[in-house]
């Protein structure tokens, strides 16, 4: 596997906004933010479900069980209907590693898997585990316990009016789009790597440094296998329109000092 180039855009999520704010209020109420330009924000049914799935994540403590979520109907519909898609999608766009990773891992398409039900399955491949996030993890937590191979992973899922779109990270970004990086040593090792890193790492600089590297890196890196870009990052392999648009991106070789510095 040899890296020659990266998506050099911020890709399908706004950088400056990857997750709707989480608050607690005085009262214990947990609300997520959602933006105006979200599918789901008339929805109330919705944004309580999103409520309630963020209150599960913010109580969850370190050791204890992950909360299992009972997701609805509509919801798996969402699932199986992005999972038949991308997966047409990685046979044509993703490249051996993640193809191979992504088979080893099996994971359900009829059904959203709980986390603990993809930390069963990737712990024997690479040892990596997965834990609820409400939504932003700050980027030294977040980072740095890949040096655990532990991996924070929302459990919401994206409003089924728009199966095939999401503002933002949701459990179909976090597992098919990590976990199937997740299940390659190869891949898992370089997240492990970074979370050496961030133990090293003095200055909010250098962190936000790591931070952008890993963008266009693990989020939205692309090679060149057999003559042909294909992708190994996460967002491009959880995202439906990008994955089939990063041939037609600004593709540079691999330059780890521009990568960092990006704004």
């Amino acid at each position: 596997m040899r890296t020659t180039g990266q998506c050099l855009h911020r890709g399908m999520f706004t950088e400056a906004r990857l997750y709707s704010p989480v608050t607690r209020g005085h009262d214990g109420d947990v609300t997520v933010h959602l933006s105006d330009e979200h599918p789901g924000v008339h929805d109330p049914e919705y944004r309580a479900r999103r409520n309630a799935i963020a209150a599960l994540a913010l109580g969850h403590t370190p050791g204890a069980p992950v909360p299992h979520i009972d997701y609805t109907p509509d919801e798996h519909r969402v699932w199986q209907i992005v999972s038949a898609e991308l997966a047409r999608r990685h046979r044509r766009y993703a490249c051996a590693e993640v193809l191979d990773a992504a088979a080893r891992l099996a994971l359900p398409t009829d059904h959203i898997p709980q986390l603990d039900e993809v930390s069963a399955a990737l712990e024997p491949l690479t040892g990596f585990r997965y834990v609820p996030a409400a939504g932003l993890v700050p980027l030294r937590e977040f980072f740095g316990s890949f040096a655990e191979r532990t991996f924070h992973a929302t459990q919401y899922i994206r409003h089924h009016s728009a199966p095939l779109y999401t503002p933002e990270p949701d459990a179909i970004h976090e597992v098919i789009g990590h976990a199937n990086q997740l299940a390659s040593p190869r891949f898992a090792a370089v997240y492990t790597t970074v979370g050496a890193a961030v133990a090293r790492l003095v200055t909010e600089t250098a962190l936000k440094f790591l931070a952008n590297v890993f963008w266009f890196s693990m989020e939205f890196g692309v090679l060149r296998e057999h003559g042909e870009v294909r992708c190994y990052g996460a967002g491009l392999l959880s995202s439906y329109g990008e994955i089939a648009e990063f041939r037609r991106a600004e593709l540079r070789p691999l330059d780890l000092t521009a990568m960092g510095t990006a704004t």
